[in-house]
């Protein structure tokens, strides 16, 4: 993982209210709560007095209780009652569960991966989408691959008339012009916009990147350092992706339709529903070849022999490995 970033991890509703949920994220075993006020918290699945899971305890009020002995933490870590030493009896500091720091946008549950600072950046989103203007649909799926090669798959163009041959990868359009990438500099990050151009083999020769015109449109595909990507279907369609690290070989994808279509409730739910359907043929098209590479986490040398069509990707390797050494990391 690169550190030091604000990663998506859950969607909100995953989250309710008198309900744990234990997950593992970023390779880590975590637990996820809400207190009495709605906040939430994210934290280590341990107990730090005996290693118990802290996911098979209970909420009570805003803190969670451990199953064992009893010990109670709020949301960021603080142990506020340890029964055994008396409900009165001063709590020593270093009795503290290893709390993430989290903010809850866009539907999403975040947390900051990495070294405390004072100042966080923002959390990382797309700043064209009106929230307050699109229905958002959501579905699932598991991926049984590292999330680096889930999002390398998004910005790959080549792979669209062989693996979506049916779907959206109609057309022969097997030669690819460029593709066009530029590196973005935003609050939260990085981020890398794509625009590609696939064409009919007719014998022609691909333009290069330095040969394609200057883009006078929006991208088509935009990624979001670390795990967030969109693809601009039109100003009243999108799709985000979150890719969410599981561990070394397993992600889980939170692939959202926001659509500003249809707007009265039945035709939404309707709209919704062929939407998610479309979405669910065409990643597991994708997911049927994806979770064969190997190895399964990419990088830039892992014996791999790329061309000029897989641009964008290198350059997000590229990003990657610089933004992981940037913060003392091994790439």
């Amino acid at each position: 993982m690169i550190p030091n970033q604000w990663y998506a991890i859950l969607e909100s509703n995953e989250v309710k209210r008198g309900k744990i949920i234990g997950v593992t994220r970023m390779g880590e075993k975590l637990v996820a709560w809400r207190n009495s006020r709605g906040q939430i918290g994210v934290m280590r699945d341990l107990c730090p007095h005996r290693g118990v899971a802290l996911s098979a305890g209970q909420i009570l009020g805003d803190c969670i209780e451990c199953p064992f002995h009893g010990f109670q933490y709020d949301v960021t870590g603080a142990c506020t009652l340890i029964p055994a030493n008396g409900r009165h009896a001063d709590v020593p500091k270093a009795m503290r569960a290893q709390a993430f720091p989290v903010r809850e946008e866009h539907g999403f549950i975040y947390i900051w991966w990495g070294e405390p600072r004072e100042n966080l950046p923002p959390v990382p989103w797309f700043d064209n989408i009106d929230e307050t203007q699109f229905a958002v649909s959501t579905i699932r799926d598991l991926w049984d691959t590292h999330y680096s090669r889930a999002i390398e798959n998004q910005l790959d163009t080549a792979h669209l008339p062989f693996v979506h041959r049916t779907t959206i990868g109609r057309g022969n359009q097997t030669l690819v012009n460029g593709p066009m990438y530029q590196v973005r500099e935003m609050p939260s990050g990085k981020r890398i916009d794509v625009w590609y151009d696939n064409a009919i083999d007719q014998g022609q020769t691909p333009m290069r990147k330095n040969e394609m015109p200057e883009p006078t449109h929006r991208p088509l595909l935009q990624f979001l350092y670390p795990n967030l990507w969109q693809n601009w279907l039109g100003d009243s369609l999108r799709l985000v992706i979150a890719f969410v690290p599981i561990d070394d070989a397993h992600t889980m994808m939170y692939i959202r339709n926001y659509q500003a279509m249809a707007r009265a409730p039945i035709l939404r739910e309707i709209f919704n529903a062929f939407s998610a359907l479309g979405n669910w043929v065409i990643e597991r098209q994708d997911r049927r070849v994806v979770v064969t590479q190997m190895p399964k986490r990419a990088d830039l040398r892992i014996g791999e022999t790329l061309i000029p069509a897989d641009g964008a990707i290198i350059e997000y390797r590229k990003l990657r490995n610089e933004m992981i050494q940037a913060a003392g990391g091994n790439p």
